[in-house]
């Protein structure tokens, strides 16, 4: 059996960090960590699909489906089916490390609000 090694590639990011475990066209692979009192942007996907596992840490989540807003809070191995068109944005209660499945859409991603001086960008 074959296997092909490589090395994850980590990206800095104001809220900590991606490391991005596998990369193909049909999927991604990332390990989020927020920092404690961090956040991402308040966004959405048109097209990119994802589901999140906590793998540590706590999080809260805001989160906006067909006009109706919510806010839940992620305890170590909840999961989170995240849907194209689903407002979302991950709030760091404690430094958190976030387990990220998706499709391949890494630019795909509408700001609505940022901390950070991000809104309206894409990337």
């Amino acid at each position: 059996m074959n296997q092909i090694l490589h090395t994850a590639e980590v990206v800095k990011k104001p809220w900590g960090y991606e490391l991005i475990w596998a990369h193909t066209d049909r999927y991604v692979g990332k390990v989020l960590h927020i920092t404690k009192g961090e956040s991402l942007s308040y966004q959405y996907h048109r097209v990119k699909d994802e589901t999140i596992r906590l793998l540590s840490g706590i999080m809260d989540m805001d989160l906006e489906t067909n006009g109706t807003e919510s806010k839940i809070r992620l305890n170590p191995g909840d999961c989170l089916h995240i849907v194209p068109g689903m407002k979302h944005r991950m709030k760091a209660v404690e430094d958190c490390d976030v387990l990220e499945v998706s499709t391949p859409e890494l630019d795909d991603v509408v700001r609505l609000e940022d901390r950070y001086g991000r809104a309206g960008s894409q990337t």
